[in-house]
């Protein structure tokens, strides 16, 4: 960051390579794929705008900055669309797996392609927090302790987001959890 700061272009480049994978996949969870990339580069620009005021926390690694950097873009764009709950992108736009298992016949392959369209619409029903919360959790496999930092909340509240959206998306997937059993 300091030689960012210095206006080394190739250390931001180094750096957008590093981390482009973990803001574009958090940002596409959290609204979709369609705008990631677009609100990931806002991520990056915003990164280099202020890499003279960052400084290294004992507390906090650099991802966890950039995640809250992350957070407060994403929570914008979902302010600006003036909705707070975003529909998840259709198959053709990445919101699914474009290649079904082989292994699993037609009508298995119909029944996961059901199951992954009910567990996004679980998610993008999830207040903004708890779903960032759950997306940094569960596929950043961030520590707790992180996500506290990048919501700006404390550890038990982030427990207490993650009980409510694990507590809420088991409701919501219900009829699919007793099918499995």
């Amino acid at each position: 960051m300091r030689l960012i700061a210095a206006g080394d272009e190739t250390a931001f480049r180094d750096l957008v390579e590093r981390h482009q994978q973990l803001v574009i996949g958090a940002v596409a969870r959290m609204i979709g794929s369609a705008d990631a990339e677009d609100v990931s580069q806002q991520v990056f620009l915003n990164v280099w705008r202020s890499s003279s005021r960052w400084r290294p926390q004992p507390q906090a690694k650099f991802t966890t900055w950039l995640l809250t950097i992350t957070k407060r873009l994403v929570f914008n764009e979902s302010r600006r669309r003036s909705r707070s709950r975003l529909i998840p992108q259709r198959r053709e736009e990445g919101g699914f797996p474009e290649h079904p298992d082989p292994s699993l016949g037609p009508d298995a392959q119909i029944l996961d392609s059901e199951l992954h369209l009910a567990i996004e619409m679980a998610m993008s029903s999830l207040p903004e927090r708890e779903r960032l919360a759950v997306i940094l959790r569960r596929h950043e496999e961030m520590p707790y302790e992180e996500i506290a930092v990048v919501l700006g909340v404390s550890l038990s509240s982030v427990k207490s987001l993650l009980f409510r959206a694990r507590t809420t998306l088991k409701e919501k997937l219900a009829p699919y959890l007793e099918n499995d059993r």
